[in-house]
């Protein structure tokens, strides 16, 4: 559990537990908790809480059975199905095998680099980008054969059929109609996905004579481009320790960039970040750093990328590169220094955007100005409305323009009711399963504080506490919350993390929360009965409140019985201890 979540936090040992900076959100004053024996985790700032796997699963954005398997293939555990829907079946056995097709022909293509005396070339070409073997074998980089079948009849007698190399990205049919190697005499780069299986390959041509373009990927349909990240397996834990991504165009610039120890870096697959990779970033980090030619990408995906990144609460920059320089050739060259130095100086993307525009556009005619406010228009609008960041850049561009901000803030207004620009890009696709992220928790009252405590001392106390849980009903509880806690608790006394359903997060964290009390805390007999004593108290005054609400005095029984409470609670709690 230690390990797991210490890829996403700094955990210090505090007595039987540990503790740090909250992973799910942002705090200075760490509030999250590690419980290693119970292998429980809970933050007592956003009160999200849960075990391993509802760790894996919020952090991963993985469901619960894939997270079941996520660690099963980290730790070696085979994981059995009971029961499985035989099309599920077959599809994930389809996955499973096309998986294996991928791995087995990534580890031919390294084989293939470093012991064959036909990829004598590919060799030098990596030195000669100042890449070294460790990092070159960390990240698998290979070489595909320049014969056309050597894929093809390897994986036939691995027992592959043609179908599934075609479907795994590796063979093509030809015009003749016979079927050939996909990647032949290139450089390979192997795509993995964040839990490092291979998913595809990006593979570089070598010579000015090579045929076909300069870079081949594996086709659509074995992976979407415009999801993948090549690094994020190596990544993603430095990323969300470092709470940063730096995102360049090129395999190499990734080599590169690792190797110098800049272990945050990613690469896209084309020219602009795409909202898919802003998703699969945010389960990391709150912050990315564009250290590519941002100004020749895609205009619209670039604002459809902020705008994904505003709704995240993400952080886009720009760190703009030197003409004919790129960061394999800088950090080669012995400037990783000076690589760093251009990332942490890095602009935030809008501002990078407009001044890009303003300075490339023609602000002596008037019909210049009004190319350059159309420009800047679509980025402006796409900002928090808000934000101190908007104001000052209208105010910028007002300035450069030479006119009123106030008809610059019209034209931003109107751009983000549907203006001309808007129209042209299209929304982003929202991901299948959104999680929220957690907002900081509400401060509880005096009673609600008792009702958890009682609740805490029951589960550490279990023989004391079925009764007392025997005795509650939900009217003694403040909040439908609670209410739940104590119905889940008194059916599952022995093992309260049994069975939680987990997409009841709410009651997952709460649960969680007591259980991890029940350790740290365990409540006495006395205490116990207190607690209950003050709760019922609190019950009766509630049912006193209503009658007189109406207009009518309070039943006989009822002050009877609240003065029954006070005279007990005063006993019980003048009474010495044990």
């Amino acid at each position: 559990m230690v390990e797991i979540v210490s890829a996403y936090t700094d955990l210090r040992r505090k007595g039987e537990r540990y503790e740090g900076l909250c992973p799910f959100h942002e705090e200075r004053t760490p509030s999250f908790s590690v419980d290693p024996h119970q292998k429980l985790y809970h933050c007592f700032g956003c009160q999200v809480g849960g075990d391993v796997f509802q760790f894996v699963q919020e952090k991963e954005g993985l469901s619960f059975p894939e997270a079941v398997e996520r660690l099963g293939e980290r730790y070696g555990v085979e994981v059995e199905r009971e029961q499985e829907d035989p099309r599920a079946e077959e599809a994930r056995r389809r996955r499973e095998r096309l998986g294996a097709l991928l791995e087995r022909t990534a580890a031919f293509y390294v084989s293939f680099l470093w012991e064959s005396p036909k990829a004598e070339k590919a060799r030098e070409y990596l030195a000669g980008r100042g890449l070294g073997e460790e990092v070159l074998r960390e990240f698998g980089v290979g070489f595909a054969p320049s014969a056309w079948d050597q894929v093809l009849t390897r994986g036939q007698r691995a027992g592959y059929s043609v179908e599934e190399m075609r479907a795994a990205g590796l063979v093509q049919k030809g015009q003749k109609g016979g079927f050939y190697d996909r990647f032949r005499k290139r450089i390979v780069f192997p795509v993995r996905d964040p839990r490092g299986r291979v998913m595809g390959f990006g593979a570089r041509s070598l010579g000015e004579d090579a045929k076909g373009p300069k870079y081949l990927n594996s086709p659509e349909g074995v992976f979407r481009k415009s999801e993948m990240l090549f690094g994020i397996d190596r990544a993603r834990q430095a990323i969300a320790r470092g709470g940063r991504a730096v995102v360049v165009e090129g395999y190499t610039d990734v080599l590169a960039l690792h190797q110098a120890g800049i272990e945050d870096s990613v690469a896209v697959m084309g020219t602009a970040i795409t909202p898919d990779q802003l998703r699969s970033l945010s389960r990391y980090t709150e912050e990315v750093v564009l250290a590519m030619d941002a100004d020749r990408a895609g205009e619209d995906a670039m604002i459809r990328a902020q705008r994904v990144a505003g709704a995240r609460r993400m952080r886009l920059r720009v760190t703009e590169m030197p003409k004919g320089e790129d960061p394999a050739d800088m950090v080669g060259e012995g400037s990783a220094e000076r690589m760093s130095e251009l990332v942490e100086g890095a602009v935030d993307l809008p501002v990078f955007q407009v001044h890009a525009a303003l300075d490339r556009a023609d602000l002596g005619s008037g019909v210049g100005r009004d190319q350059a406010l159309d420009e800047v228009a679509p980025v402006l609008a796409a900002m928090d409305p808000d934000s101190v960041s908007r104001q000052e850049l209208v105010r910028t561009v007002a300035d450069r323009l030479d006119t009123d901000p106030g008809l610059v803030m019209r034209r931003v207004e109107r751009e983000g009711r549907g203006g001309r620009r808007a129209a042209r890009a299209p929304a982003a696709r929202e991901p299948e399963r959104e999680r929220p992220r957690p907002e900081p928790a509400r401060p509880l009252g005096a009673r609600e504080r008792r009702e958890r405590a009682l609740l805490a001392m029951c589960i550490g106390a279990p023989a004391e506490g079925r009764e007392l849980l025997g005795r509650l009903t939900a009217d003694h509880m403040s909040s439908p919350i609670t209410a739940r806690a104590l119905e889940w608790t008194r059916g599952h006394i022995d093992d309260p993390m049994a069975g939680l359903p987990r997409d009841d997060e709410e009651l997952v964290s709460l649960v969680t929360q007591l259980v991890m009390d029940a350790q740290r805390e365990p409540g006495s007999r006395d205490a116990m009965e207190l607690s209950f004593l003050q709760l019922e108290q609190a019950m009766v005054e509630d049912r006193i409140a209503d009658v007189q609400k109406g207009g009518g005095d309070a039943p006989v029984d009822l002050q009877r019985r609240r003065a029954d409470l006070a005279q007990r609670i005063a006993h019980w709690e003048t009474a010495p201890a044990g």
